[in-house]
């Protein structure tokens, strides 16, 4: 039976939007087309889709609240402060799985020094299986419950959005984005994007209490990493 022209055209039309989304999907989840913000933000793109900001280019972090995967209400404005770093990720997300155990290893491990952890659980579409996920790695910390991408879209066009799941930003205490991952990130690499904010606070912390020092906390950004 030879089909006709329609049915044909219609099934390769089916073909074409599955290519399209299942593109999409695997695009999303590794973050693979994603690359450094535009505009003038004087941001300058790492290695690996690792970027570090000078202190004085920083945007600030978009206010982001609602209800947790617990159902529980969460305001990330009430960590101001403190060194916040968000990871955003799905339970359905292999890499956001590979990277877990070293989320929760750092996040354990800088908890007296001042660092929170907050997630931002996206296109899951029951909040069951994020806790699923938490129980299952044992994560710590508290993540908002986003299933439709809301929160991710308060983020302004050219800023240092977290364009890739998963994507990890580092928040300093004045609430500014000092540093974004669009990949799994390994426990060292996670590491090395907290410790120059973790230094400019300490450093910071420092200097007011010094004598007569009135000075600022010392620029601890590299020439690799962030422009001078």
């Amino acid at each position: 039976m030879i089909e006709s022209r329609t049915s044909l055209r219609r099934r390769h039309l089916g073909f074409s939007a599955a290519a399209v989304a299942l593109t999409a999907a695997l695009t999303a989840c590794s973050g693979a087309s994603a690359g450094p913000s535009g505009g003038d933000s004087n941001i300058v793109q790492g290695t690996g889709q690792i970027t570090h900001v000078a202190a004085g280019d920083r945007q600030p972090l978009p206010e982001l609240s609602g209800e947790t995967t617990e159902g529980e209400e969460l305001d990330l404005a009430d960590y101001r402060g403190q060194i916040l770093v968000v990871n955003v990720w799905g339970s359905w997300c292999a890499p956001c799985r590979a990277e877990a155990p070293n989320l929760v290893a750092v996040a354990e491990d800088l908890a007296d020094d001042g660092v929170q952890f907050v997630g931002i659980n996206t296109r899951d579409h029951s909040a069951a299986n994020a806790r699923s996920f938490d129980e299952r790695f044992g994560v710590p910390y508290p993540s908002l419950y986003d299933p439709q991408g809301k929160l991710l879209l308060q983020f302004p066009k050219g800023s240092l959005n977290p364009q890739a799941i998963p994507s990890t930003l580092v928040i300093d205490p004045e609430g500014n984005i000092a540093a974004r991952a669009l990949k799994p990130l390994t426990e060292e690499e996670l590491r090395a994007a907290i410790e120059p904010v973790l230094a400019e606070t300490t450093g910071a912390a420092g200097t007011a209490g010094a004598d007569g020092d009135t000075g600022t906390a010392e620029d601890t950004g590299t020439d690799d990493t962030t422009e001078k």
